[in-house]
């Protein structure tokens, strides 16, 4: 909590807390806050190669375990055994190979360099719509969304 609390400061997180395990158990998750925000990079570096291994299909199924992992079980995404796990759960059996290794160490420091050149990219979730014609950064309110909508139509 101390990480939130230093980013968004105390006041903005004892009201953000509530309403986003509220959002989260409408849609059956049960959001913790328990667990520990480290580096994170090796995750990005998993959602990277699972597209490799098995496209966007592998990709959404690696992030939602690693979701599950970090926001509803309170583990550290910073810990191999803790990606080899979600990645496994995701049907990537063969990722710790992977995760020993450098692979695709540069590929994501560009993603992660053009992102934050061209969209501004400071944190996530990041909402890019429409080839980055309207951007929505941080957990934003479904109104937000139906406004943007509403300039497509």
């Amino acid at each position: 909590m101390n990480y939130y609390e230093q980013r968004f400061g105390a006041d903005k997180v004892r009201r953000m807390i509530p309403r986003m395990k509220a959002v989260a158990e409408e849609y059956g998750i049960n959001m913790e806050y328990g667990g520990y925000v480290g580096n994170t990079f090796n995750s990005h570096r998993l959602i990277w190669k699972a597209r490799e291994v098995g496209g966007s299909d592998l990709q959404e199924k690696v992030v939602e375990s690693l979701f599950k992992a970090y926001f509803e079980e309170n583990r550290s995404l910073g810990e191999l055994a803790v990606l080899e796990d979600c990645a496994s759960r995701a049907g990537y059996s063969d990722s710790l190979e992977f995760l020993c290794s450098e692979l695709g160490e540069q590929q994501v420091k560009e993603e992660m360099q053009q992102f934050g050149r061209v969209f501004q990219c400071t944190g996530v979730p990041m909402f890019i719509i429409s080839d980055g014609k309207f951007i929505l950064n941080g957990a934003q309110e479904s109104d937000q969304f139906l406004r943007v909508f509403a300039k497509l139509i």
